[in-house]
């Protein structure tokens, strides 16, 4: 069974999703070795790494669209092997990507409802009862606190961290139990990533299990309340807020040792 872990209640919740030991090869190449890692209900666990340090590869991996080579997912407490995104998805597990999969010239209501368009009347004449979907997406966004100047504007038109949550608020209302978001403040101005990390802060007081995959630690310390730190394929420890700084974190990331060896040859200036 997953090990009993502190929720930010103080109670102790069993994860929702728990990674026990994952290992997963390419051939020779050992991308995952070994990586620890859960989450429960209304916690934001971030999960930090430089570039090549593995998150791509955890991503997809908890998201089903890699079986791992050794260990174990749980989910629910149960385990649970997905055979593809489509199962993880079917099961509360939804994956926000940096490309986030949408289509500029289309509405935002029809980028929202892609493939799950509810319908009015009968075959052959069914067809998308537009007023239901554009009244359901600004509920759907109105409820995040977030604000668009209406259901039929095209998401080309939408500044980056807009996008961003209008593919978070799709995520919840199609009953995501864990949030997977893949650097979603990585290329947003200041303004742009207060609004997403705002998003991100409403949707765990919702119950949504967050899993906020970035490189930033000034994000993550915004909005985490669990810190792991991933590096080369192993996780380097995991801290609760309030018991390790950002400089802490920071220096786990950048390999500790080595960062303090570089630093001292170039005279203190990292």
């Amino acid at each position: 069974m997953a090990d009993k872990t502190p929720a930010t209640n103080g109670r102790e919740a069993t994860p929702i999703v728990h990674m026990d030991k994952i290992e997963k090869h390419f051939g020779n190449i050992i991308a995952l070795a070994g990586v620890s890692f859960d989450v429960v209900a209304g916690e934001c666990h971030c999960l930090l790494g430089d570039n090549g340090a593995g998150k791509s590869t955890f991503i997809k991996t908890m998201s089903g669209v890699h079986k791992p080579t050794k260990g174990e997912i749980l989910f629910e407490g149960k385990p649970m092997v997905f055979d593809s995104p489509r199962d993880a998805m079917d099961a509360g597990i939804a994956t926000v990507f940096q490309d986030l999969a949408m289509i500029p010239l289309m509405s935002v209501t029809r980028n929202f409802f892609m493939g799950r368009e509810p319908t009015k009347g009968r075959w052959p004449l069914k067809r998308m009862d537009m007023q239901k979907a554009n009244d359901e997406t600004m509920r759907a966004m109105r409820e995040l606190g977030i604000n668009l100047r209406g259901p039929d504007q095209a998401v080309g038109t939408l500044s980056g961290g807009e996008r961003q949550t209008v593919a978070i608020a799709r995520a919840v209302y199609f009953g995501a139990k864990v949030l997977i978001l893949d650097e979603p403040t990585s290329a947003l101005g200041v303004r742009q990533t207060s609004n997403v990390l705002a998003t991100i802060d409403r949707v765990r007081k919702q119950g949504v299990a967050v899993v906020f995959i970035t490189h930033n630690v000034r994000h993550a310390l915004a909005v985490g309340d669990r810190f792991t730190v991933l590096n080369r394929g192993k996780t380097l420890g995991t801290a609760k807020r309030g018991d390790i700084t950002g400089n802490e974190l920071q220096d786990m990331m950048a390999g500790g040792q080595e960062m303090a060896e570089l630093e001292g040859s170039l005279g203190g200036t990292v």
